[in-house]
Order: C-alpha cells, then structure tokens, then sequence
C-alpha cells in the first residue's frame, strides 16, 4: 500500500492515449530509455533513434486529444489500478515542486495504451517512460512495469513505479529550470551530460519520495503513505535495474563504460538514496562533480 485509501485523487489531469501513428525523431529523456536497446531487438523493432538527449526536438508533433483517466477517485483507487497510481502520483508531484519553483508550470502526463506518436518520438512500453521537452509531457506506458519484472527481474512494485514517475517529473524541472541547457547532449560515457542529467533526476525522485507525506489532498489527508523500508528497497531495485552496467551486462555480457548515457547501477541507487536522506540540497552535486566522483 502506497497511497492513504480515503485520500481524495480525483483532481489527477493525467489522459490516455494511444495507437498513435510513428514520428520521426525522437529528443526525450528517460529514465529508461535505454532499455530500447534490448527490447527493440526483442520485439523486432529499431529504437536506437529514441535514445537522444534532452533539448533536441524531434519531427512531427503531438495529436491533441485523448481520454480522461475515469474510475481514479480515491487512494484505494490508485493502490489497486497501475493506471490510476501513475495519475495520482501527479497530483504529489506537483504540490511538492510547486513549494520549491516559485513559477512552476506542471507538466503534461499521458497513460499510453500501446503507442501513441510524441514530438520526440512514439512513447510505447518497448521505449519505456520518458519526458518529451518541446510538448512538456511525461509519457508512461504502465505495462512497461510488467516488461520490468518479466524481462529484467525487478520487483517493479508501487514505491518503485512512483519512482519512475518522479525521475520522469525531474526531467520536467530541469527542462524548464534551464539545466538542460546548461548541459546539452554532448555524447555518450560516465562523465558525459547525459549521465549527470540523469542521475540528478534519480536525486530528485528520491527527495520528492522523501517528503512525499507532506502534500495533501482539499481535507487534509496525505496522498500518500510513509515509505516502510521494503519499499524503499523496491525503488532501489529499480534504479540498479535501470543502470548501464546491469543493462549492458544483460544484453551482451559486458560493460562498455563509453557508451553509458544514465550511470551505473550503483549511481542511480546512491543519487535516489541521496535525495531521500538528505532532500534537494544534495541533487546539485551530480552536474558538477567529476566524473570519478559521480
């Protein structure tokens, strides 16, 4: 159990969509975008073009639309339904950066159904999660979290897939706090921009998870319950699951650290421990350390 069951969530924006047609290009940044790498080939599908960094635009743009998530009411709502816990998880997001960004602007979030087509690329669990810049838009297709457990034996639970969705909200922040452009994509390796950008944004879910309890619903109920240590341990799960080395190790039995774009099992897990011992102070450190300190 992540959320309070009497916690009002009905305030969620987040929409479904999904069977959209494919764009070209591609300038998300995802906390596991990666892993296309190994699922494109899987499912015979080239996704190497969707694993560029984070301030190109890509072709095309996004189709208006798309459906409510309906039946997302309550707490015990989004404890029972992936669907309803990834749009509840929006409404704690957004109160917990609204206290921190004077002029926050919160995000888009779409629940992708299969595919859908994006200003950087087409969303779909074989990309896993990621944000798109130029449409300021977090795409999650839940069903990745089952390609999760199934392909690289992550428990995948819900502190886990919250922590998803905060790395994913970390991008946002960056995006439009200008630290994207401060360190634009400049290739690949363990000191590149990618990594740094991605491993701040680990930082920056695990300081939201921290002080997660803090935001409240119209009567004053938390959204969300205190994390008991075996969730915290299924968000570390994740983050080991998601590191270069462990990726890379699967998909071809060695580590190939000049091609590292997110860091290492071991970084991600640090930079999201980090945050949630210590808060935002700390998720500066990852941009201007050197690269053997990361």
């Amino acid at each position: 159990m992540t959320f309070n069951p009497d916690a009002d969530v009905s305030g969620n924006t987040a929409r479904r969509r999904g069977r959209g047609a494919v764009v070209a290009g591609a300038g998300g940044v995802g906390l596991l975008g990666i892993i296309a790498l190994i699922a494109g080939p899987l499912l015979g599908i080239d996704l190497t073009g969707l694993l560029g960094g984070g301030g190109t635009t890509g072709g095309g743009s996004e189709p208006a639309g798309g459906s409510v998530i309906e039946d997302c009411l309550t707490g015990e709502d989004a404890n029972e339904n992936v669907d309803c816990r990834v749009a509840a998880s929006q409404l704690a997001l957004d109160g917990y950066w609204e206290d921190y960004i004077g002029d926050y602007r919160p995000p888009q979030l779409i629940i992708v159904d299969g595919a859908t087509s994006t200003a950087c690329g087409t969303a779909s669990n074989a990309v896993g999660p990621f944000y798109c810049p130029p449409d300021e838009t977090v795409y999650i297709d839940p069903t990745f979290f089952d390609l999760m457990q199934q392909q690289f034996g992550a428990s995948a639970g819900n502190l886990a897939q919250l922590y998803i969705v905060g790395h994913e909200w970390g991008h946002h922040i960056q995006s439009i706090t200008g630290v994207m452009d401060r360190y634009p994509n400049n290739g690949t390796g363990p000191d590149s921009n990618g990594v740094r950008i991605e491993l701040q944004a680990d930082c920056y879910a695990g300081a939201w998870i921290g002080k997660m309890t803090d935001e409240k619903d119209a009567d004053g109920v938390p959204y969300l319950q205190a994390p008991t240590d075996p969730e915290i341990n299924d968000a570390l799960n994740a983050a080991n699951t998601v590191g270069d080395d462990n990726i890379q190790q699967q998909q071809s039995g060695s580590v190939n650290p000049e091609s590292f774009t997110h860091g290492t099992s071991e970084q991600r897990k640090y930079w999201f421990a980090n945050g949630y011992q210590n808060g935002l102070d700390v998720c500066e450190q990852p941009l201007t350390l050197a690269g053997s300190e990361l």
